[in-house]
């Protein structure tokens, strides 16, 4: 009798056990039919539950998509064909976002808003064509836009945000943008994608809330170009987050002269954002290579630490500028730069102190080391340097150009980059 009652309320025990679901996978296209498949990614968005898989054929995919939960967007091969491309709709981009930091217009071909855990992966968003023609006045294309959104970006190809050329000066157009606001948070690890083409950013975090881990990835701007003074990847105006891994390049504001009040374009820039490592990225054909830059009314770029990073060929400026306090500069290699190495860059909030710039090699500059003359408290020595005017340039922000460096007599470096915040 006991056994039989101990079967009993075993077998009750085994029927009240959880049930686990299978996660839903879906189709878009015609290359899964044995899956439920949609002819659109926005449609399979629409009828799946949070947490779905979205498997994308290859081919072209016209849309614009909203996404608004949890799910996993996947570009899948079929046969030979392996590249699945979210392209313009027919009649170009429409605005279906609103930026949270200034309110300005904003189109992206894929927004992620207010949702969790998206994956976005193997998946191209070309920008091409997208019907813009007002120039200014026209909503900012952007590629993948995380709004209070979290997830990964992998492996994606993003390309041709730009407007029209001829619009010069439109500071407009990124490749792949995170933002929180409005009480929310962002937290995004964008690793390995390819991002070019750009006419303002390749990769963007701004606003407190916004947490980026930026690892791997290949971002190339246009190089020499009218369009905006291009930066390849930033975190600014109170995110956080990491730079570690990554190759850059083609930032040059094509108008920019000594002298002038325009922009400079970056590789990497920290704008108003304190504690952000920066660890063996390869930074090339650039104005600045690695600008840290404080702002006196949006905040302050300190403590940050830029490791083992290669900094090549900088125009006009410097390798690495620390226009901030108490950052740390170690193990990097700087070759051919226009102006400094590294610059102690006073121009910012009128001192660069409590600066740790050590076992740095620098080689061709116009000064390895230049101190403004608000900069004071800072370690630099020991470093080993080739080919540079004067080692240690201090009490100015201006130095001796290189032999064969062409268009001016005297560098003159005050910070005039101009950050992206849509």
């Amino acid at each position: 009798m006991r056994l039989a009652r101990w079967i009993l309320a075993s077998g009750l025990i085994l029927v009240a056990a959880p049930f686990f679901a299978q996660t839903v996978t879906v189709a878009v296209g015609n290359c899964q039919p044995k899956k439920t498949t949609f002819p659109t990614i926005q449609q399979a968005l629409n009828a799946t539950p949070p947490g779905a898989v979205i498997d994308v054929c290859p081919g072209p995919h016209p849309e614009q998509i909203l996404v608004y939960q949890a799910v996993t967007i996947k570009g899948i091969a079929s046969g030979n064909q392996g590249a699945a491309i979210i392209t313009v709709p027919t009649g170009g981009l429409v605005q279906n976002a609103t930026s949270l930091a200034t309110g300005n217009p904003i189109a992206a071909q894929v927004l992620v808003q207010a949702a969790s855990s998206v994956t976005i992966t193997n998946i191209t968003v070309d920008g091409a064509n997208n019907g813009f023609s007002n120039g200014c006045a026209d909503p900012d294309p952007i590629g993948i836009y995380y709004q209070n959104s979290s997830g990964t970006i992998s492996h994606n190809t993003v390309l041709n945000e730009v407007l029209l050329q001829a619009n010069n000066g439109c500071q407009a157009g990124l490749g792949i943008f995170v933002q929180s606001g409005n009480g929310g948070s962002s937290t995004v690890t964008i690793n390995n994608n390819h991002v070019a083409n750009f006419q303002k950013n390749g990769i963007t975090g701004n606003e407190v809330g916004t947490s980026l881990t930026i690892t791997g990835n290949d971002v190339i701007g246009q190089g020499p170009t009218n369009g905006a003074a291009e930066n390849s990847i930033q975190i600014g105006f109170g995110a956080t987050g990491s730079i570690t891994g990554n190759t850059v390049g083609g930032d040059v504001w094509a108008p920019d002269v000594f002298g002038d009040t325009g922009n400079a374009a970056a590789g990497l820039l920290v704008y108003a954002s304190s504690n952000v490592p920066i660890k063996s990225n390869n930074v090339s054909n650039t104005q600045f290579g690695i600008a840290i830059v404080s702002d006196p009314t949006l905040g302050a770029a300190d403590s940050a630490t830029l490791t083992s990073n290669t900094v090549s060929l900088t125009h006009l400026y410097d390798g690495i500028d620390l226009c901030s306090n108490n950052n740390t500069a170690t193990g990097n290699t700087i070759n051919g730069s226009d102006e400094s190495g590294i610059h102690l860059d006073d121009t910012c909030t009128g001192a660069s102190t409590g600066n740790s710039v050590m076992k740095n090699t620098i080689n061709s500059a116009c000064a390895g080391i230049l101190s403004g003359p608000g900069a004071s408290s800072n370690t630099t020595i020991p470093n080993t340097f080739y080919g540079v005017v004067a080692v240690q340039a201090t009490g100015s922000n201006t130095c001796t150009p290189p032999p064969g460096t062409p268009n001016k007599a005297v560098a003159k470096s005050h910070v005039r980059i101009k950050a992206a915040r849509p």
